[in-house]
């Protein structure tokens, strides 16, 4: 295996764990702790992401991995690469970068900045109802959105990997 189908390999590693990580969260964390009451709703989901704001190193070597080493195989693909294999690479990249990392820099991380920001403890019942629903229905949408486009990004690179 040479270097250019390494790094292919290992990209796809990675986007495919980031599709896994928004799929548990499609799957399972929003809805297990949509259960929850408002308070405890927002607590869960301020203490799960305290642990990805804090740079936790797993998940920022998987998260930021796969955007560095998709660019990269990018780069050299579009170099090596020619016809059918070529156009899936630039469509995993385009459809990684523009349906998963833009609607998480848009929308799902400013969203939590401003979860974060919410002093829980001196919320009475209305402005505990008026946080979860401002926050709950948009980024669990667009946390739906970016995990169809990861689990695309995932099957194109497989089907990439797989032809060469």
């Amino acid at each position: 295996m040479d270097t250019f189908q390494t790094g292919l390999t290992l990209t796809t590693l990675l986007c495919s764990l980031v599709a896994g990580f928004v799929f548990a969260f499609a799957a399972v964390v929003m809805p297990g702790i949509g259960e929850l009451n408002d308070r405890e709703f927002l607590q869960a989901f301020q203490a799960i992401d305290r642990v990805i704001q804090n740079n936790q190193p797993a998940f920022m070597l998987v998260w930021v991995g796969s955007i560095v080493t998709l660019v990269l195989s990018g780069l050299i693909g579009v170099r090596q690469l020619a016809g059918a294999e070529q156009k899936i690479l630039i469509a995993a990249a385009v459809v990684y970068l523009v349906g998963v990392q833009l609607p998480t820099l848009a929308v799902n991380v400013p969203l939590n900045n401003q979860l974060q920001t919410l002093d829980l403890s001196a919320l009475d019942g209305q402005a505990l109802v008026d946080a979860r629903s401002n926050f709950e229905t948009r980024w669990t949408r667009w946390n739906t959105i970016r995990t169809a486009f990861a689990c695309l990004t995932a099957t194109l690179l497989v089907l990439l990997v797989l032809r060469l």
